[in-house]
This record gives structure tokens, C-alpha cells and sequence, in this order.
């Protein structure tokens, strides 16, 4: 009995993984897309976290000729730039704040 109530348990548990699993990947729309979907979801994502950005976003340049490296390197690049231009924002914000 204690076998059967362990399996079934078990079964349980796994279904429901399997369900979280299933929502996180397909719900954002980003599972199944190659680099180039990825990246427009993450643009997405950025817009929705800081709605005065649409003026200043770019989507990421990733032509077909560069090879996955030079994709990275470009992708790595602009997160760098990005990140740069967030901190500098809140600099300047800091800075505007203080009497």
C-alpha cells in the first residue's frame, strides 16, 4: 500500500513540474524561436520594465553573414551598453535627487 501511495506521489509531483516547466517556457513566447525571436523577447521584456525606453531601444542587430561567436560577441556588446546606459540613468537621477 505504502508502495502505491509513493508511486502515485511521485507521478503527482512530476505532473505538476511538468506543468510549471510547460507555462515558464511556452507562456513567454520565447521557446522554439531561434536567437533572433530570443532576442526581440528580451526587447519585449525591457520595454515592459522601463516604458520610457521605447525612444532609446534598439533591436539587436544580428545579421544571417555573422557566425554564432560574432553573435554572441554582438549580443554581449550590447547588453554591456545597455547595462552602462541604465546605470548611468540612475546616476543622474541620483544626482537630480539630492539637494
Amino acid at each position: 500500500m505504502k508502495a502505491i501511495f509513493g508511486v502515485l506521489s511521485l507521478v503527482i509531483v512530476l505532473a505538476v513540474i511538468g506543468s510549471i516547466a510547460k507555462k515558464q517556457l511556452f507562456g513567454s513566447g520565447v521557446a522554439g524561436t531561434g536567437l533572433a525571436g530570443r532576442a526581440a523577447a528580451a526587447d519585449r521584456a525591457a520595454l515592459a520594465a522601463d516604458p520610457g525606453g521605447a525612444a532609446r531601444a534598439t533591436s539587436p542587430a544580428l545579421p544571417s553573414a555573422e557566425t554564432v561567436p560574432q553573435q554572441s560577441k554582438t549580443l554581449q556588446q550590447q547588453a554591456r551598453d545597455r547595462t552602462a546606459g541604465a546605470l548611468q540613468q540612475g546616476a543622474d537621477r541620483n544626482q537630480r535627487a539630492d539637494p
